[in-house]
């Protein structure tokens, strides 16, 4: 029985940092062109790296909703029905 919650948690977590891998790997690739960028012109302003990480990653979040609800569709599904 525990070995069963184990892997539900597991499963669960799993998925979770798939679905927001890449949100947050849009993040990444966004502060390193803009930590580039501000090495590159010396402009050591803390406040530039937010506004484009923020929206860069609301961009990626809206273009991959449609993936994002099919995942969440098919664990829901897996769940539920107790396929694996």
């Amino acid at each position: 029985m525990v070995d069963i919650g184990v892997d539900l948690v597991r499963e669960a977590l799993t998925h979770a940092l798939i679905l927001a891998a890449p949100i947050l790997l849009a993040g990444l690739v966004i502060g390193l062109i803009v930590s580039i960028f501000q090495t590159v012109t010396q402009v050591q302003e803390q406040t530039l790296t937010f506004v484009p990480k923020i929206a860069g990653m609301i961009l990626v979040g809206i273009a991959i909703i449609p993936w994002i609800v099919n995942m969440m569709i098919d664990y829901a599904t897996a769940m539920f029905t107790g396929a694996p």
